[in-house]
């Protein structure tokens, strides 16, 4: 079978790319340290394996397509928590098989066929995750890739985009924290792409799966923006996962939250298409929404290896320590050019494995924003983040 041509203009995924770059060169040291993929490493919540012992049971039947009520009802005390908004349980949120489901679906579900008699836009950050773009590919779309960068506040203007592509735009995505910066909106930001949504009519698909990794305060939320402008809630999806902030990328557990009429579309669809997350660990994630403990020992790891960075880091001239998130996303020195060429020597010299900027991005008639940086996870041990970054400022620094 051929590639659908929608599809040609889909680079490698940036781990293979990797992969092909580094090739079979040995690391230059006997203790390589990982910083590319943002895997989770901390340990998740001990009680999670004594739920799904208990709801075992579940594991013979099918799982409720649209949620456990036990795990919806958590996800709304979560968000009135956390955001002080207000969602009706049954109507406004959909539990997701982990985001990236509800990211591409969303688009599935909500992307109409055109947008004021034209063949409709979804834009997104550029850098990015990319199945954004893969969504707007499979829906029809022209997916627009608007640069962020450090005079954008590392977050896309999208404000600054001509009005005749705003007027065709259906979606906009837009990560914050975002990935790879670790940029937030501010309530500022989201007060006026929530204008500008109603102004040009477009929805706004909101991915906060980095929320509670963050280092002083809590980043402001889309729904605070809604609840606090008293903007339709149809305007927005925001989507939610266990996967950063507690640990648990392999329970696949996430929601999205919306207007009813929003949500009971991308039900519609699930129906069809979707795979419900087996009965047991729904209550299990329910167990997990409810506890903040957890939360807290988690964002205080990740804190400490912030700590660090900005130790072996901060006098460097252009990196910046993120608001939030678990990435560092690092510049790479003029004479050394760009970031293959710097994870090239990472790796030989130092035996420290980072990514490319470039493979999280597009080329756009700016260029590409991510060609001139790294990005750095920190999800390795306390000891390995510092023995890295130390390696890493010796090679690419002095």
């Amino acid at each position: 079978m051929k590639t659908p041509k929608r599809f040609s203009e889909l680079p490698e995924y940036a781990f293979p790319r990797l992969r092909t770059l580094l090739g079979a060169r040995a690391p230059g040291s006997n203790a390589p340290v990982e910083m590319t993929i943002g895997d989770p490493r901390h340990d998740p919540p001990a009680f999670v394996a004594e739920v799904i012992a208990e709801n075992a049971a579940g594991f013979r039947g099918y799982p409720p397509n649209d949620g456990a009520p036990a795990l919806l009802d958590s996800c709304a005390r979560w968000l009135d928590r956390r955001y002080g908004y207000a969602a009706d349980p049954a109507s406004d949120i959909l539990v997701l098989n982990g985001t990236r489901e509800g990211l591409y679906n969303a688009s599935m579900a909500l992307c109409p066929e055109d947008k004021n008699g034209q063949r409709p836009a979804i834009l997104t950050p550029n850098p990015f995750y990319q199945v954004y773009a893969v969504a707007s590919l499979s829906v029809g779309a022209d997916p627009v890739y608007v640069n962020a960068t450090e005079a954008t506040g590392h977050l896309p203007d999208f404000a600054a985009l001509d009005p005749a592509l705003l007027d065709r735009t259906a979606i906009v995505y837009i990560c914050s924290p975002a990935n790879p910066q670790g940029a937030t909106a501010s309530m500022a930001y989201w007060s006026d792409l929530l204008a500008l949504a109603e102004k040009h009519d477009f929805t706004i698909f909101a991915d906060e799966c980095y929320a509670e990794i963050y280092r002083d305060r809590p980043p402001v939320g889309v729904l605070e923006a809604v609840r606090a402008t008293g903007a339709d809630p149809e305007r927005v999806v925001a989507f939610h996962s266990l996967s950063k902030r507690s640990n648990l990328a392999g329970l696949r557990s996430g929601f999205a939250v919306s207007g009813p009429g929003n949500i009971a579309r991308m039900k519609q669809l699930r129906a069809y298409a979707g795979a419900p997350l087996p009965l047991p660990l729904q209550m299990a994630a329910a167990a997990v929404w409810d506890d903040e403990a957890h939360v807290d020992d988690n964002r205080a790891l990740y804190a400490a290896k912030f700590d660090a960075a900005r130790d072996i880091l901060g006098d460097v001239p252009g990196v910046t320590i993120p608001e939030a998130g678990f990435f560092l996303w690092l510049p790479v020195p003029d004479a050394i050019g760009n970031g293959e060429a710097a994870t090239l020597k990472l790796w030989q010299e130092a035996g420290v494995k980072v990514l490319p900027g470039a493979y999280l991005a597009r080329d756009t008639e700016a260029g590409n924003p991510g060609e001139t940086f790294v990005r750095a996870a920190l999800v390795a041990s306390q000891d390995d983040i510092t023995a890295g970054l130390t390696r890493l400022r010796d090679c690419i620094y002095r």
